[in-house]
């Protein structure tokens, strides 16, 4: 049987069925008529159009959910946990040492005000209410006087009145405009210079022997008694008020850094500890650098604010309460004296009706009255001071005080018997005569320098306590750096052993 030779077509009707053949073409083989090709041509296949989820598919998840799985995922191994437990040490000790840094400037700057500007500010206000005072008592003692006015009376009076402008000035370049001490000191600088005038006629009409110059002087007293003393004293007030608002900003100790403090020494001691069960090695340096540092502005914060609140206590208890009362105590013998001359003055024409029916000298009634409130400030100025210099020109002044008493009785008795010039002679008369003015320049004196001693000891005190502060707000904010870095390179330590 003969086979067809290779390469020859079967013949029809035999063996398997013959297929049409195709003609071999170049590239991809042609789709089905009447399709656009892949490139956009005719006959390539349509591209499938972009899914979009059914009513059942999950929504699209936030990048922090995916974080949140990143990271539980990487705390699934102990890089990751490491990684995880140096970051939070590092924020931990970072927010400590900031939260340190802030509230000790905070309390800082409050212990610098008391110091530097609130403290004075008040001692300034009290010099206003001095210094208006004494001019009062020095016009009143002048006037007495007469023709014989003493040129140490007119300085004192001329001095009284620059210091009080003075002083003004310089609590009106420290108030807040449109504030009610701004518009007090306002009201003051317009008064002043109305009181000078009618001081001045008081004079001019004295010297020449006319009664209305008498007049004159007690409406003076009137405007200064009514309206400059009392927004004077209403000054002074706010400005303690102040000082207070200070003293409590500076004292409270600092628990939100005390806490964060205590805080992050317990994360580093846990996180030591893990170290050491997990690789029996008892010491990583950077983590116990971050514990040495944040021990360290701990105990700083503790100790630095605990001498600091020592000493502002101290400040205040025996420097600021005693300035207080005796700057009451100085007011109520200016007050008294004042009083005291003006009875002289008056002669009976201002009288005041008691609750018994009873008429007395107006000037004379107040003078008692401000007697008995210098009798109480020096008692109570004789318990503040705590040393011997502090207690012996409040007794100086206590003893001035009874003798001040005893000459007044004898002073208002010669005016009630009809012996003027002797009740004179017995306020403002020369040494030899015993005058009450040589005990009130006795009180004023021992006052001065009582004031003087406390003044000292306030700075002393309040300059203790603002230095046991410094360098605390800038000290910790740098440890507490240092103590992050020392955390993450301890850290980074043990992580390299992974690698």
């Amino acid at each position: 049987m003969t086979h067809p030779p290779k390469g020859s077509a079967a013949p029809p009707g035999r063996g398997a069925p013959t297929m049409p053949a195709v003609p071999a073409q170049s590239g991809s083989p042609r789709p089905p008529n009447g399709s656009p090709s892949p490139q956009g041509g005719f006959g390539a296949p349509r591209s499938a159009p972009p899914a979009v989820p059914g009513p059942g598919a999950a929504p699209r998840r936030t990048a922090w959910a995916e974080g949140v799985d990143r990271l539980r995922a990487a705390a699934t191994t102990e890089p990751g946990r490491l990684r995880i437990i140096g970051a939070l040490l590092a924020l931990l000790v970072v927010a400590f040492g900031a939260v340190t840094a802030w509230q000790m400037t905070e309390r800082s700057a409050a212990a610098d005000n008391v110091l530097h500007r609130s403290q004075p500010l008040s001692a300034s206000a009290a010099d206003i209410y001095r210094s208006l005072a004494d001019a009062n008592t020095a016009a009143s003692s002048g006037f007495l006087a007469g023709g014989q006015e003493t040129q140490e009376t007119r300085e004192r009076y001329e001095r009284d009145i620059r210091t009080a402008a003075a002083k003004l000035i310089t609590a009106a370049n420290s108030s807040q405009a449109g504030s009610p001490s701004a518009k007090t000191i306002s009201q003051l600088n317009e008064l002043l210079p109305e009181y000078k005038g009618l001081i001045e006629r008081a004079r001019a009409n004295n010297r020449q022997g006319y009664p209305l110059g008498g007049a004159y002087l007690r409406y003076a007293n009137d405007v200064m008694q009514r309206q400059m003393l009392p927004r004077a004293e209403r000054l002074y007030q706010r400005e303690n008020q102040r000082l207070n608002a200070d003293y409590a900003d500076a004292e409270p100790y600092p628990w939100a850094a005390i806490a964060l403090g205590l805080l992050a020494l317990a994360a580093l001691a846990w996180a030591q500890r893990r170290n050491y069960r997990r690789t029996n090695r008892v010491l990583n340096q950077g983590m116990a650098a971050a514990t040495a540092a944040s021990l360290v502005v701990l105990l700083w914060l503790t100790v630095g604010h605990t001498l600091a609140r020592s000493g502002l206590d101290e400040s205040y208890d025996h420097g600021v309460r005693s300035l207080n009362v005796l700057h009451d105590a100085q007011i109520a013998s200016l007050k008294a004296r004042g009083n005291e001359n003006l009875t002289l003055v008056s002669r009976g024409a201002e009288t005041k009706a008691l609750a018994d029916h009873r008429t007395v000298d107006l000037y004379d009634y107040n003078f008692d009255h401000d007697m008995k409130a210098l009798t109480q400030h020096l008692a109570d100025a004789a318990g503040l001071a705590d040393d011997s210099a502090g207690k012996k020109p409040v007794q100086g002044a206590t003893a001035n005080m009874e003798v001040w008493k005893q000459r007044h009785a004898e002073a208002r008795r010669a005016d009630d018997d009809g012996k003027y010039q002797l009740a004179l002679d017995r306020v403002i008369g020369s040494a030899d005569k015993k005058p009450t003015r040589v005990c009130f320049d006795g009180v004023d004196s021992n006052l001065r320098d009582a004031l003087t001693h406390e003044q000292d000891e306030f700075q002393r005190a309040a300059g203790d306590g603002l230095g046991a502060m410094t360098g605390l707000p800038v000290g910790a904010a740098v440890l507490g750096v240092l103590a992050a870095a020392g955390a993450v390179l301890g850290i980074g330590r043990r992580l390299s052993e992974y690698r």
